[in-house]
């Protein structure tokens, strides 16, 4: 028997905590697994007629990254579609760039109203729709109002997605278009915020409320949403990704995956687990628990994503004791207990979950469910987010098996070190001290998974795990670090996105290292990433991935050799 294909390269680094024999430089691969690693005699003991080799002599060989907490399908979607908002700071920067937006979409004057119709009549049904994302929620001083907008666009149906995507800042014209009067009432927290006369400001909050906005985009054909998502998932891969957990499975997800694999392999796996809503009904459950048999090449469906809170930005957290504005201070979910009940059911069907906490209260509420429940047997529940908790719930997660799930990119890009963000001035210094606690977690034994929640966070691994050993923006040098003592190393960075996001998947054993019999999904770096500084880890060159035992070239190496003998 001979190999597939055979990797020829200067290391082998599989992020142990002990490094393995620096005299692996060489990798085996058969039918899409790890035939075996060692030295070069295997080049001639693996090597047959149809064997391709690719030899990179200064390259590192590397367990393929995964992004364990991605929305690729929406978030795709939405980027593809919409205006990106993502470094404006001001609300006069956000309507000049919808003002740009309109004036090459269209001749004349950048105002909102159709010929004939009045300036400042809210919206017509002739105007089409401007979408944005990434709109920053500190450009407003008080709670976001979509009134400026109709003052400086008049008639103009707007509707910006929030940084944390759990809400929506729409025109008058939108809230027309939409018919929200503001006496909507939703299964969850959801809400239509009012003024005080009782009508809608155009403030949407969370999913519920949001999903009446978005039921009125535009349609993207299927053709153009695959697009787009294809062309996201190869960026991913470009950056080292070789899997991502997407925690949704909304339409149309399972249509563009297959639309997608009908032209080719997808470039990295994707494992997808369905939302359930909160408050849902068990009709709801038994659902997504038949999607549990979906696939494809390579996505499937596996798991349940639930909600228990919010955002602290939007005030929708659930914290022990209320926030600023007397905020954040409920669940989501109603009826607690019926998302009990809900976990319970998955788990009893080998369904594990991942639940949404980012409040003390809901971290404490989903820990103590999970000591309820147990785990699902294929994998442990997971818990994401964790934006902010006390002490005492540290040693439970190693206590009850359960994977943290954390995205430290956010702390370092969505607040501030001087605590003058939204997310700060709410929940408070004290709160704030107990942010993003990956240093601390770590040392209590716990797992933790680091995730990007793209396209809220950033999308290149390495930005994101450079920033979780610096605390602050890589490419920020003269940025103060937020929360300095949460600091990890780059071994372990590295291993919250390889060796967790297996466990987390129940994949130990077949993925996360480089091993004989471990699906052959690989990143060859130009450099070992431990060998260098933060900063010369996000421009590591990404020279090729594996999935499947299929290379993928990136970055061209002026090195590399390939060969089929």
């Amino acid at each position: 028997m001979t190999a597939d294909l055979i990797l020829h390269v200067a290391r082998i680094e599989n992020f142990d905590p002990v490094p393995g024999p620096a005299t692996d430089t060489v990798v085996a691969v058969r039918d899409g697994r790890i035939l075996a690693l060692g030295g070069e005699d295997l080049l001639d003991r693996w090597t047959g007629p149809s064997t391709t080799v690719l030899v990179f002599p200064d390259a590192t060989l590397t367990p393929g990254l995964t992004d364990p907490h991605a929305h690729p399908v929406w978030g795709a979607i939405e980027t593809g579609t919409g205006l990106d908002l993502d470094g404006l700071t001001t609300l006069d920067a956000v309507c000049a760039r919808i003002a740009e937006h309109l004036a090459a979409r269209r001749p004349g004057p950048t105002t909102g109203h159709a010929p004939g119709q009045p300036a400042g009549t809210p919206g017509n049904d002739a105007e089409p729709w401007v979408t944005g994302f990434n709109l920053d929620i500190n450009v407003f001083d008080t709670e976001p109002t979509g009134h400026p907008f109709e003052q400086r666009l008049p008639g103009v149906p707007i509707s910006l997605m929030t940084r944390d995507a759990h809400s929506l800042v729409i025109s008058p014209a939108a809230v027309a278009r939409t018919g929200l009067t503001g006496a909507e009432t939703f299964d969850d927290a959801s809400r239509i915020a009012t003024g005080p006369d009782g009508r809608p400001t155009g403030f949407v909050v969370e999913l519920q409320a949001m999903d009446l906005v978005l039921a009125h985009y535009p349609e993207v054909p299927l053709a153009e949403a695959a697009a787009h998502v294809a062309d996201r998932l190869h960026r991913f891969a470009a950056t080292g990704l070789t899997g991502l957990h997407a925690l949704d499975f909304a339409p149309p997800s399972e249509d563009v995956y297959r639309r997608i694999e009908t032209d080719g392999d997808l470039p990295l796996r994707v494992r997808c687990s369905p939302l359930v809503p909160a408050d849902s009904t068990r009709e709801v459950w038994e659902t997504v628990a038949a999607q549990q048999h979906l696939a494809g090449r390579r996505w499937h469906v596996a798991g349940a994503k639930f909600m228990l809170d919010g955002t602290a930005d939007n005030g929708t957290a659930w914290f022990e004791l209320p926030d600023l504005h007397g905020q954040n201070h409920h669940s989501l979910w109603k009826n607690v207990d019926r998302y009990r009940e809900a976990v319970r059911f998955f788990t009893e069907r080998d369904i594990p979950t991942a639940t949404h906490a980012i409040g003390d209260r809901a971290v404490r509420t989903a820990l103590d469910v999970i000591e309820e429940t147990g785990h699902a047997p294929s994998a442990p529940h997971r818990i994401e987010h964790l934006e902010s908790i006390p002490d005492d719930l540290l040693p439970r997660f190693a206590a009850l098996g359960v994977v943290a799930g954390l995205q430290p990119a956010h702390a370092t890009r969505l607040t501030s070190p001087d605590q003058s963000d939204n997310w700060s001035l709410r929940i408070g210094p004290q709160r704030v001290a107990h942010g993003w606690r990956t240093r601390d977690l770590l040392d209590h034994g716990a797992t933790i998974a680091l995730g990007s929640d793209w396209p809220i966070g950033v999308a290149d691994p390495r930005t994101a795990l450079a920033d979780a050993q610096l605390r602050r923006p890589v490419e920020q040098p003269d940025t103060a670090p937020v929360q300095p003592g949460q600091r990890i190393t780059a071994r372990e960075a590295y291993a919250a996105m390889t060796h967790a996001p297996a466990a987390a998947a129940g994949a130990t054993g077949r993925l996360g290292r480089i091993a004989p019999g471990h699906l052959a999904d690989l990143t060859v770096f130009a450099r070992n990433p431990l060998d260098l500084t933060p900063e010369e880890q996000a421009a590591n060159p990404v020279l090729a991935t594996i999935v499947d035992g299929t290379p993928l070239h990136h970055a061209p190496s002026p090195t590399a050799q390939e060969r089929t003998p």
